[in-house]
């Protein structure tokens, strides 16, 4: 038996219904005392959902490689736990960048030896606050257990892209308009 997908479906007669008309919605007036939001605010809110979004997406899969990575060397292989969870940094600040500038920030400006350097300075600032935040959970909070360590790296991850995601935006992946015509 073959089966052609490029036909359409036959139409199918339906029989005839009663027509329904919708009942009359009286149009909403704004209260004279609130002004109107400005369609540019919209529009820049809009962005700011959708990049966040995008930032989420590409975020999530860094996260899943440093928990992946991490795990696999502090329980799999027992290794230190400092050690693993900076190499699991570190793993995952490269996958996040070729998310980062071919999905999340593919809009912004081509990529320059500039934004590489500020993205991977910017990231190893974001790996040592990752790194000191764990530390602090696992050995002065005592979350040294596979759960507790897990939680520790989850709280540090959390706390470190809240710092990524501002500086990315600001200042590695910049709008074409912000650079100036001699920065490139």
């Amino acid at each position: 038996m073959s089966v052609n997908l490029s036909e359409q479906r036959p139409r199918v007669a339906r029989p005839a219904a009663e027509t329904v008309v919708p009942a009359q919605v009286p149009a909403q007036v704004p209260a004279p005392d609130a002004a109107p939001i400005p369609a540019s605010t919209l529009v820049r809110v809009r962005r700011l959902v959708v990049e966040a979004a995008k930032f989420g997406v590409v975020g999530g899969s860094g996260v899943a490689v440093n928990f992946v990575v991490f795990n696999f060397l502090l329980h799999g292989v027992k290794w230190a736990p400092m050690a693993a969870t900076v190499l699991a940094s570190v793993i995952a600040m490269g996958t996040n960048y070729l998310g980062f500038r071919f999905f999340a920030y593919r809009d912004r400006a081509a990529r320059t030896p500039r934004q590489i350097a500020l993205f991977f300075g910017f990231s190893g600032i974001g790996v040592v606050m990752e790194s000191v935040l764990f530390y602090a959970g696992y050995q002065g909070l005592g979350m040294d257990g596979p759960f507790g360590s897990n939680v520790a790296k989850a709280l540090s991850i959390v706390l470190a892209s809240a710092f990524r995601f501002l500086v990315y935006r600001t200042w590695v992946f910049e709008h074409e308009a912000k650079q100036g015509v001699g920065a490139r």
